[in-house]
């Protein structure tokens, strides 16, 4: 029987709040459109047969193809959090993993920006009164 567009949707619905991928209260992280391609051309590097669907071993290599080095623990972590029992990753979950470490690493790089503000010396070590001055 063919699943219809209403009957995936309610699957992903349900699947982003129990058990799926977490999606964390805030503000949106909103990629742009070359990130959503490029996670889009990651995805189907893999996806040979063209299902919407990649193997959770091939997860690893898709997220490093992005420029990320997820460690064994992490991949891991996010493989439990999406696998619903068939060792595929879905389109839709590898672009919510993906989302959520394009926003970390954006945070990070904000947060590094703002420290080299303070660091005068470019030695990396910076006195916390100094951060709050």
């Amino acid at each position: 029987m063919a699943t219809t567009i209403a009957q995936k949707k309610a699957v992903s619905s349900n699947n982003a709040t129990s058990g799926g991928v977490r999606k964390k209260s805030g503000p949106k992280f909103e990629l742009s459109e070359e990130q959503r391609r490029d996670i889009k051309e990651a995805f189907d590097l893999f996806d040979t047969e063209n299902t919407g669907k990649i193997d959770t071993k091939e997860l690893k290599v898709a997220i490093r193809a992005l420029g990320f080095e997820p460690k064994k623990e992490e991949i891991k972590k996010m493989i439990a959090e999406i696998d619903k029992g068939d060792g595929k990753v879905s389109f839709e979950d590898f672009l919510d993993l993906m989302t959520v470490k394009m926003a970390e690493k954006d945070t990070k790089e904000e947060i590094m920006k703002a420290f080299k503000l303070f660091d005068d010396d470019e030695t990396g070590n910076q006195l916390l009164l100094k951060f709050w001055q």
